[in-house]
């Protein structure tokens, strides 16, 4: 497991935000972050058990599907809010579907975008952490620090 750093000391070491995650498997497997100074999808090449850095896929993600994905991003760190207050079981998750009528409407617009195009970039990610809580609206408790790909 990586070191636990302050926000300040993540920007100072090169490393850039992550907005939202879209999946999690033993580490980001997809989600949208920063790269370059602006948001980018990430989705998992190359996956390797043996280090904290992997192998992503990484391509532009428009203005008005940032909007989106922080919207349904909102959504799930509210359920899990209430699931970690017992609130909420894993039966009303909103991506079962038919949970929320919002986050489903969402994940139909957003879809489309989360493929990657042909011109799709290949980086290596390197996983900090921040002293905040796991999941929060303005992103998961992990950054990048991004490098070319292998």
């Amino acid at each position: 497991m990586a070191e636990i750093w302050n926000e300040q000391r993540l920007i100072a070491g090169g490393f850039r935000r992550v907005y939202a995650e879209f999946e999690w498997y033993d580490g980001p497997r997809a989600g949208l972050a920063d790269v370059d100074g602006s948001p980018h999808y990430f989705q998992g090449y190359d996956y390797d058990h043996a280090d904290e850095s992997d192998e992503y896929l990484v391509w532009p993600a428009s203005e008005a599907a940032v909007v989106l994905e922080r919207e349904q991003w909102a959504i799930f760190v509210r359920w899990n809010q209430r699931g970690e207050a017992g609130e909420a079981g894993t039966e009303s998750h909103p991506d079962l579907g038919r949970v929320d009528a919002r986050y489903d409407e969402l994940t139909r617009l957003l879809t489309p975008h989360r493929q990657p195009p042909a011109d799709v970039r290949r980086l290596i990610g390197e996983l900090g952490f921040d002293d905040g809580a796991r999941y929060r609206v303005d992103g998961p408790d992990y950054w990048f620090r991004w490098h070319p790909g292998r």
